[in-house]
Formats: C-alpha cells, sequence, structure tokens
C-alpha cells in the first residue's frame, strides 16, 4: 500500500444539523440557565446524529447573552481526536471575533458554557481561550461513570487554577438534565447503538 503524502491541513467543522437546530435560538439568550438548556439540546442530538459523544458547548458575551459560537463534539465524524464541544465552540469564536485571545483589549467579556467539566484537553484550551467564565453543568464522577468516557487526570484543584486566572467557574448548571443526556447515551452505548471512543490503556 503507497503511504500517503504529508497531510497540510485539516477541518474541525459543525455537522449540516446543527443550522436546523439553532433556526429558533435568537441572537441573545438571555440567562445562563437558558443558555445550559441549548447546549444540553445539542450535546443530546449530536451523539444520536452520530458525530461524536454527548457532548456540547457554546460561547457567549458574558454581559448580554449574546450567542458568538457553538461546539458539538465531532470525533467520530471528523476522525479527529482533538475534535471535543469546547475546542470546536472556542476555535469557532475566535474565527468570528477575529482573534486568538477573546478576553483581549477591546473584545466584551465571554463565558463559556460546557455540559459537564472539561476534559484535561479541554481544561487547557479554555484557559488559554481569553474567557472570563466558565459555566458548566456538573464536575463530579457522573460523567465518566455514566458515559465511561475517560476524561484524563485531571488535577484536584482544576477550578481554583480558573479562578486564580481570573475566569470565573459556575457549576451545577441543569446538572440533573446534562446527566438525562448521559444516561440516554450509556443506554445506547449499552445496546451496542453507539461507538465510545477512549485512548487505550
Amino acid at each position: 500500500m503507497e503511504f500517503p503524502p504529508l497531510a497540510a491541513s485539516y477541518t474541525i467543522a459543525l455537522p449540516s444539523w446543527i443550522e436546523d437546530e439553532l433556526a429558533d435560538v435568537p441572537d441573545v439568550v438571555p440567562t445562563l440557565e437558558e443558555r445550559m438548556a441549548l447546549v444540553n439540546r445539542l450535546a443530546d442530538r449530536n451523539w444520536r446524529e452520530g458525530n461524536g459523544g454527548p457532548f456540547a458547548a457554546l460561547v457567549a458575551e458574558a454581559d448580554t447573552g449574546r450567542i458568538v459560537s457553538v461546539g458539538v463534539n465531532v470525533v467520530l465524524s471528523t476522525g479527529v481526536t482533538s475534535g471535543h464541544a469546547e475546542v470546536t465552540a472556542l476555535g469557532l469564536a475566535q474565527a468570528r471575533v477575529g482573534a486568538w485571545d477573546l478576553g483581549g483589549a477591546g473584545q466584551p467579556r465571554h463565558e463559556l458554557v460546557v455540559n459537564w467539566r472539561p476534559c484535561v484537553q479541554c481544561y487547557g484550551a479554555a484557559m488559554w481561550s481569553g474567557i472570563t467564565t466558565l459555566a458548566i453543568a456538573g464536575s463530579g464522577p457522573e460523567c465518566e461513570e455514566i458515559t465511561t468516557f475517560d476524561e484524563g487526570p485531571m488535577i484536584e484543584d482544576w477550578a481554583a487554577a480558573f479562578e486564580a486566572r481570573g475566569i470565573a467557574v459556575i457549576d451545577g448548571v441543569a446538572k440533573d438534565e446534562a446527566i438525562a443526556v448521559f444516561r440516554e447515551y450509556r443506554a445506547a452505548a449499552d445496546a451496542g447503538a453507539i461507538t465510545v471512543y477512549n485512548a487505550r490503556g
């Protein structure tokens, strides 16, 4: 078999169904609870569509609730393991505002809203992105216990490390709804209907 040439680029793109899912969503979603409800809705549809795990995220202007970007886990649809919801949402937000630093001069305060605590990869991505707030549905062991995903060796004081860098952490927003999505996903996994991907060993 001939070895392919070196790749010069790769793409992480949102699935086509996102446009339909967002058709009824206004530009401004005023409350954090409503923004998390959207994230949970996207996470639930994402795994059902086969794009990746039951995870979604969005970036919003913290003071207005204006939605800057959304992201879902696209590992299975892209074949790129870094295609997590947070990475996708942050990258698309940075592309939209034209800046790598979402907290830079002239930028509004940006928040990242996710349906669980970031994994070790997304922890770093969120920390370096310039966001000023991380809002999550939960941070306990439920995600890994229910979904069977390996989220990596997170440091124990992960939230304090965010806070020390000026990133406020809001935990427990719509937690029960996020867990309900995970349970539906696990039922499908137990039935052999979906692929659960994890790093080896």
